[in-house]
């Protein structure tokens, strides 16, 4: 049993959209156990830093259509004026942002990393690659957050692809981070029907199942009693990012977006 408070930096990206309310409610459920001593943001960005603005626009009509990115954005808007993002939620509920400058494998950030002393990483929605000398930074370990029932549907965009695949049941998986992509041993499982959901809907009930299922894994870590599940890497699939030929296929098969 671990007595002193457990020492906790959050790993994620300045979403709007979703990660606001969900990192919220899991701030608001935290403990006197552990303390969140820091959070690393990194830009939002699904088509990677490379790309300018309107290439990203771009790029994102070509797969989804003129409909979907006029609807999102239009949310995004909506969102920026009249809610908050991620750092504005940190700042409101107390929460140091560390600053990194470029990749968070460099040896100056893990020179930051290091300095504060920590027992946990949690990555929520990283997206950055997470090498073996960030990995041995915290006592404890680094958990994830993955919005599928791992080992199926590693990779990009579970929600998009449970949907196109007709699955009954999806859910969300918190592991231990190893130098795979979404392959380290599976710490707590949560499991939810799907039923006639929209990926809107389907990624915003995911992602607050998801802070429960990382509230439960620390609390188990904490307890040291706790046996992990195997991710197999037999029965693991693996997913990109979606083509426009799989977006018409999602529509096709009666999916809905929002």
């Amino acid at each position: 049993m671990t007595s002193s408070v457990t020492r906790v930096v959050i790993l994620t990206q300045n979403e709007t959209m979703f990660l606001v309310p969900a990192l919220d409610y899991f701030l608001r459920r935290v403990t006197v156990s552990y303390e969140i001593v820091g959070a690393v943001v990194f830009d939002a960005s699904p088509f990677g830093k490379q790309q300018s603005l309107i290439q990203k626009l771009i790029a994102t009509v070509k797969i989804f259509g003129l409909e979907f990115v006029c609807r999102y954005g239009l949310l995004i808007v909506w969102a920026k004026i009249f809610g908050r993002d991620v750092k504005q939620i940190f700042a409101t509920r107390g929460v140091p942002i560390i600053t990194i400058e470029g990749s968070i494998n460099s040896e100056e950030s893990l020179s930051t990393l290091r300095s504060l002393d920590v027992d946990l990483f949690i990555s929520i929605t990283g997206n950055q690659i997470f090498k073996k000398p960030l990995l041995e930074i915290p006592r404890l370990g680094t958990l994830n957050l993955h919005t599928a029932l791992l080992p199926k549907y590693r990779g990009l965009m579970p929600s998009f692809w449970v949907l196109k695949n007709k699955e009954k049941q999806t859910g969300v998986s918190v592991f231990f981070v190893d130098e795979g992509i979404d392959s380290g041993p599976i710490l707590v499982q949560k499991t939810i029907n799907i039923e006639n959901m929209s990926q809107w809907e389907l990624i915003r009930m995911t992602k607050f199942l998801g802070m429960e299922a990382i509230i439960e894994g620390i609390e188990l870590i904490q307890s040291g009693d706790y046996q992990l599940m195997p991710n197999d890497e037999d029965e693991s699939t693996y997913y990109s990012f979606p083509t426009r030929q799989d977006v018409i296929e999602f529509k096709k098969g009666g999916n809905r977006f929002f």
